[in-house]
């Protein structure tokens, strides 16, 4: 067996499919079912758009990742908080699908930001433990099957959760997604606290010595560039997918069409594009594989285009659902492609000496096209249409490409930090 193959049998990815499946399913709760539930409560498109805004801890987590960093809990410095913010998240969950949100709209609004708040918090302390078991030579590959659990983590809201709508009340159907972050804290409690520099002595190191040390590193231009880039590489397709269950439903499918075909149709080529990418990194290197993946991501969203100037199909048949199915891999192949080498680009940009903080402020801007942008993703669709928000969609992945130049040149390798 080859070393660029041999990798992925490891303990350390083992770990990493634990810490995605942790990491993915909240995020894909609020993504998808959120909305799911939402619309078929009878809320108006326009105030699902605007649900995204309670993604905004996702965007803000590094303003408390400094907190993660410096203060112990009794398990550690990273297992303590993972599984405090893992036990908290299974009891929001299930305590969500209690309200009606025709007539409780403002409590699961609070409780929702409550359950993303939470969730943020443990992707701080879930992304700084597995950088710091994670070799420079396992970056890549380890962020990948992360990324691939992640997403692999969507069915149980995405697919399982909407089936389960059909059949049974919601709050059960709530109670039950909850109990799938079972696993992660399962893990937490067997592995060991991993070997890392010492954490900060006091707060004000926790917040300012990873800014100071990331500039230092970069210059201000090349730090600017950097966080440009982390803004704009993902924009488009993040966008394009912003209200991808409503959008299914408009078409005419079911909740079952949709948990059954789309879900699987896009979860699949996702995670095969991550895996094939992760493993294709090890050899092609991140730079060429921000550029090659990113084209394939950038210009598969011009399915959703077609599929939209199709229109709502009067009978869902063979031919309907297929249509469904294609477009949908194909655009989720470059999604699993380009979020495996991104995430490697992230993790790589961090010094392990200030993993937290670092990581939770890419991230933490990463997240503000979904958060925000993604916010006006209801009222563009209502002003434009579907065919004409997907082309935009698609222009706007491009700025992001554009940045390679300066920030992953095809023929340069990143030089390796001395911590």
């Amino acid at each position: 067996m080859p070393d660029w193959l041999r990798l992925l049998f490891t303990r350390q990815m083992l770990i990493c499919v634990f810490t995605g499946f942790s990491s993915g399913l909240p995020l894909y709760l609020v993504l998808n079912l959120l909305p799911a539930w939402l619309r078929s409560e009878g809320v108006d498109l326009k105030t699902i758009g605007f649900f995204a805004l309670i993604q905004f801890p996702y965007t803000w987590k590094f303003l408390w990742a400094p907190l993660l960093d410096r203060y112990h809990l009794p398990l550690g410095r990273r297992r303590g908080w993972m599984l405090l913010s893992q036990v908290g998240l299974l009891l929001a969950i299930g305590w969500l699908g209690g309200f009606s949100p025709g007539a409780d709209l403002q409590p699961v609004i609070w409780l929702s930001v409550i359950l993303a708040f939470l969730s943020a918090t443990q992707d701080i302390a879930l992304d700084a433990f597995r950088r710091e078991i994670l070799s420079e030579q396992e970056l890549g590959l380890g962020n990948s099957v992360h990324v691939n659990a992640y997403r692999v983590a969507g069915l149980v809201p995405g697919s399982l959760s909407l089936i389960l709508a059909d059949l049974l009340p919601w709050p059960l159907v709530f109670w039950i997604t909850a109990a799938f972050m079972l696993p992660g804290m399962a893990m937490v409690l067997v592995v060991p606290e991993p070997a890392a520099p010492g954490a900060p002595k006091t707060l004000r190191q926790a917040v300012v010595e990873p800014f100071q040390e990331f500039i230092g590193r970069k210059g201000w231009l090349g730090a600017l560039l950097v966080l440009a880039f982390i803004f704009l590489y993902k924009l488009g397709d993040s966008l394009a997918t912003a209200l991808s269950t409503p959008f299914y439903l408009d078409l005419g499918y079911s909740k079952t069409d949709i948990g059954v075909i789309a879900k699987h149709a896009g979860l699949w080529p996702a995670v095969i594009g991550g895996l094939l990418g992760g493993l294709w990194m090890v050899r092609l290197g991140i730079n060429r594989a921000l550029w090659l993946f990113g084209f394939v991501q950038m210009f598969t969203i011009l399915g959703f285009a077609w599929l939209a100037w199709r229109g709502v199909q009067p009978v869902i048949d063979v031919f309907a659902r297929a249509s469904l199915a294609s477009v949908i891999a194909a655009e989720y192949l470059g999604v699993g492609l380009g979020t495996a080498a991104f995430t490697a680009f992230i993790a790589r940009a961090t010094n392990p000496a200030f993993t937290g903080t670092q990581f939770a402020l890419f991230t933490s801007l990463a997240a503000v096209p979904r958060t925000f942008i993604n916010a006006s993703a209801g009222a563009l669709v209502e002003e434009m249409g579907w065919v004409s928000f997907f082309i935009l969609c698609f222009t706007l992945a491009a700025p992001g490409m554009l940045l390679l130049f300066k920030v992953a040149p095809w023929n340069e390798a990143a030089p390796s930090l001395k911590v």
